[in-house]
């Protein structure tokens, strides 16, 4: 189970947007931060701080991934080739379970990753358990029999909030998805801007 799935409305409300677009939000109702000084007025942000504030958004959306995990993935960005903020949101959108939320497998990015580590899905025909396995272009991913019937994936596949974005190929009827080809920042349908340069810039310093 996901170490923040009772304190995720929390994330929205530090950062003061309703970062995964749900009508739940607390953010909806109250945009100010959590706690006694909540309310205390905001003052500008420095550059760094303009950096922190867009790290923290990208790591909390992919259901509040560590620290440890999400330095990682940019070192990796800035080994491939092209620009590193493009390839950081490339390689964290081929996350299993960040597939499988797109998929409307599921209701939250929080509930992907719940879903993946309980073998609920297979990848290519076997069982994965691992959330932040890489797909690659051509990956097949399928929920298995026994959760196909579900309430929470029958549900989360009619939710009107969100679509299912173009470079995943989804088949409701049969609960299988596979993934067309690795998306840029732009064919991302995150609900808040996300800002990759600056998270570069923030672990570049």
């Amino acid at each position: 189970m996901s170490k923040r799935h009772d304190a995720k409305h929390k994330i929205d409300r530090r950062l003061g947007v309703n970062l995964w677009g749900r009508p739940k939000s607390p953010v909806n109702r109250r945009e100010y931060g959590p706690g006694q000084h909540g309310q205390r007025r905001k003052g500008k942000l420095s550059d760094f701080g303009t950096q922190l504030r867009a790290k923290q958004k990208l790591r909390g959306y992919y259901a509040n991934i560590s620290e440890r995990q999400f330095r990682k993935y940019y070192a990796e960005a800035t080994r491939l080739r092209g620009d590193s903020g493009e390839n950081l949101i490339g390689l964290l959108e081929r996350r299993l379970d960040a597939l499988v939320y797109r998929a409307k497998f599921v209701p939250t990015m929080f509930a992907a990753r719940q879903f993946v580590n309980h073998g609920h899905v297979k990848v290519n025909g076997k069982r994965a358990s691992i959330a932040s396995m890489q797909m690659k272009p051509g990956d097949v991913i399928e929920v298995v029999e026994a959760q196909k019937q579900s309430v929470t994936v029958l549900g989360a596949s009619q939710l009107a909030e969100r679509d299912v974005p173009d470079y995943l190929e989804v088949d409701h009827s049969k609960m299988t998805a596979k993934l067309a080809r690795i998306p840029g920042l732009a064919e991302v349908p995150y609900p808040t801007q996300m800002e990759p340069n600056l998270v570069v810039e923030y672990y570049s310093r």
